[in-house]
């Protein structure tokens, strides 16, 4: 289809990526399920290029009219434009790696087997006196990218997801779990609910502590959230090339703590990647911060001209302004338990997640977010009383240089399409800033 369309187009060059997606998701509240739904959606995006002017138009209309009418969209935009001097050739053609992100049990997955999982967590939920909510969903996503200098790449994923809360609104009981995987059958959708069950009802009752800089242990999805941002603000290879990003003018330098290696790595057999990107660029895996030291950023092909270097593979769709970025984000593992984490800490705070999580200073990667979900203060290599939300504000870059404890275990925290696989840290010194809840 995409094929033909090329020949059909008015541009000098013509690029078109094709994706579809069919997302099955139940989402429940108050121990019950409230929405179940089954869509397939599909949709072309073209990138135009014609006497040096670049158009980009989408459209789910893929019937021969629908995409010609796509074409003459876009061609007609591109008259109004500006020529782009800046805008790269579009890509050549290259070989990719294969990898196994596709996986039937995903893909077939039923709204039975869901609902049976839900059922299972609301009734022990219901026996704590706890109201669970959450989501739990499938994707089957399919990619193709196609242009006019003879690239044809094609990629098939599947995603699993489940996310749980849990609370009780007298006695302000929270708790929280998630897990993701590309097989759906290795999620565990009840002993994650179990997780979240616990840490509600220890949850109950939380006392407040004073503002300042704690010793922090942060459970892996925290750690995500994290890592989350430091992709959009300092390892973007347009804000690096633009002098805007947090490691602009300081690779080769140390920048975190010796025991923080950090890199981008779709071919990660515990949760692969896309092997090429939206422009049809074989992606490679990129070394982001090695033992604390910058070593590099991602590039799309128009970042790469800036920097003078070449596309690491990290196109976003064309209609994406954002630049490139690192969907498939990796921290070393390091040798140590959370409940070793835990023992070893003489006066501490234990945060499972965090929410709200946003910029506060984009210029040193420093956020604002409330901790969230089970927030417990340690005392003595024990967890001793739950605590109320607390507002943190870390430079993500300043914090991970003050870890000094990495977990052996590492999750899957997926966010925005992206997917973080990421250990649990203890780090010393992490500020909070006021009681969230006061």
């Amino acid at each position: 289809m995409l094929d033909a369309a090329i020949t059909r187009s008015p541009g000098d060059a013509t690029e078109l990526v094709y994706i579809e997606n069919r997302e099955a998701t139940a989402r429940f509240a108050e121990n019950i399920i409230h929405q179940n739904m089954d869509s397939t959606d599909a949709r072309v995006i073209v990138r135009l290029v014609k006497d040096g002017r670049i158009a980009v138009s989408s459209t789910n209309d893929l019937t021969d009219p629908g995409l010609d009418r796509l074409l003459a969209d876009a061609a007609q935009i591109a008259s109004l434009l500006e020529p782009d001097t800046s805008f790269p050739e579009l890509a050549s053609p290259a070989s990719t790696q294969t990898v196994a992100a596709f996986h039937d049990s995903t893909a077939n997955s039923s709204p039975e087997s869901r609902a049976e999982a839900i059922a299972a967590i609301a009734k022990q939920a219901k026996s704590n006196g706890l109201d669970a909510s959450g989501l739990y969903q499938t994707e089957a996503v399919s990619i193709a990218v196609v242009n006019s200098n003879g690239v044809r790449q094609w990629h098939s994923e599947t995603r699993g997801e489940f996310s749980v809360s849990t609370s009780d609104d007298p006695t302000l009981g929270q708790g929280w779990s998630t897990g993701a995987e590309r097989d759906i059958n290795k999620i565990d959708a009840v002993r994650l609910g179990g997780i979240a069950i616990d840490k509600a009802v220890r949850s109950r009752n939380p006392e407040a502590i004073p503002a300042g800089d704690y010793t922090v242990i942060l459970e892996p999805a925290a750690v995500g959230q994290m890592l989350l941002f430091l992709g959009f603000l300092a390892f973007s290879g347009k804000s690096f090339a633009q002098g805007g990003g947090v490691l602009s003018g300081k690779i080769g330098e140390k920048v975190t703590g010796g025991n923080i290696t950090i890199s981008d790595d779709p071919y990660l057999p515990d949760y692969p990647g896309m092997p090429f990107d939206y422009e049809g660029t074989p992606k490679q895996r990129v070394v982001l911060i090695e033992n604390g030291i910058a070593r590099g950023v991602v590039h799309d092909r128009r970042s790469a001209i800036m920097a003078t270097t070449e596309s690491t593979g990290h196109a976003l769709p064309p209609d994406n302004a954002r630049g490139p970025y690192p969907k498939n984000l990796v921290m070393n593992a390091g040798s140590s338990s959370l409940e070793e984490m835990i023992a070893s800490t003489e006066r501490g705070i234990l945060i499972t997640h965090f929410w709200y999580l946003n910029y506060l200073n984009p210029m040193n990667a420093q956020l604002t977010g409330s901790t969230r979900d089970g927030t417990f203060l340690i005392e003595n290599g024990k967890l001793t009383k739950p605590l109320k939300n607390m507002r943190a504000t870390p430079a993500v870059l300043e914090v991970l240089s003050r870890v000094e404890m990495i977990s052996k275990e590492r999750l899957v925290y997926p966010q925005y399409s992206a997917a973080m696989f990421v250990p649990a840290l203890k780090i010393a010194g992490f500020p909070f800033v006021e009681d969230a809840e006061s």
